[in-house]
């Protein structure tokens, strides 16, 4: 829980605050952008929500925290916030929320299908969750972008008793369903595995219903930019590798992105091919750029 004491000074004032605890991880800044936003290496409240849908998102903010970073000076009943997750992000599609700190805060989705439904990457166990994923069905896949977004996945593997998909080069522990090499792989007729090495060697992406892309760490949308966008600073394996990786989903259509870490978007598959392309230019500039100054 957050603790006072540890109140970061660049909160305004007001009920609601940030302490040190917090890992900059930006869930908090997705979910109730209103009241959150960056200061340095963490995120704090920049202004104090003053309608009743702020309160309402700054309470999932606190809920969703994987540090427990958020708190207020009152004593509030989260019930509502805790009830709200999954949350629906479009059509069967939903955001988990509850994330976890092993995951540096990364984003969980829960794709309802009526063949079972599929995980993508573990939140946190918590248990108002697991029994909400409990009434929507359970859990009959869960498909692992890479070996940073596991979070507790042994918990829901033994609760739900789901089979893990992941890629080998990630795998550090038994999977069900361990993928190889780069070609895309069917799991059912609306589930498309791609392979996407890069961010780390066994990292893939999920293509649900030939419209939602599931990126883990490949592949982000930056308000800045206003484009797609990957992050350099926190690819492991090979830069190369993913501007590679993110060239070969040119190849498909696609109107939603949602990460694991980063903002989700949604517009047409059209506009989003050349956001996608836009993209591609940038990354393979940036890595001449990289050669150019070793030389």
């Amino acid at each position: 829980m957050a603790s006072v004491k540890k109140r970061l000074p660049g909160n305004v004032a007001g009920e609601f605050y940030v302490d040190s605890t917090c890992i900059d991880c930006d869930q908090c800044r997705q979910i109730a952008p209103a009241t959150f936003r960056a200061r340095g290496e963490h995120s704090i409240v920049f202004r104090q929500p003053a309608t009743a849908e702020a309160l309402r998102r700054a309470d999932k903010a606190m809920v969703a925290c994987p540090t427990g970073s958020i708190g207020a000076l009152g004593k509030r009943d989260l019930s509502e916030a805790i009830a709200a997750y999954p949350e629906r992000v479009d059509g069967n599609v939903h955001f988990c929320g509850f994330a976890a700190e092993s995951t540096y805060g990364g984003s969980s989705y829960l794709i309802v299908r009526p063949h079972g439904n599929v995980l993508v990457d573990a939140p946190r166990f918590a248990r108002h969750l697991v029994r909400r994923i409990e009434e929507m069905g359970g859990v009959r896949l869960m498909f692992l972008t890479h070996v940073d977004d596991v979070g507790d996945h042994a918990k829901f593997r033994r609760h739900f008793g789901c089979d893990r998909v992941m890629h080998g080069d990630d795998a550090r522990f038994p999977i069900e369903r361990r993928l190889e090499g780069e070609e895309p792989a069917r799991l059912a007729d609306d589930l498309l595995v791609i392979p996407t090495p890069g961010h780390t060697k066994g990292h893939q992406v999920l293509l649900y219903a030939g419209r939602m892309l599931f990126t883990g760490d490949h592949l982000a949308w930056s308000p800045e930019e206003h484009s797609l966008t990957a992050y350099r600073d926190v690819c492991w394996y090979s830069w190369a590798e993913q501007t590679r990786s993110v060239e070969k989903l040119l190849a498909y259509r696609f109107d939603w992105v949602l990460p694991g870490h980063g903002p989700r978007h949604h517009c047409s598959s059209r506009e989003m091919h050349h956001h996608l392309e836009r993209c591609v230019r940038a990354m393979k500039g940036e890595r001449q750029r990289s050669v150019g100054n070793t030389r």
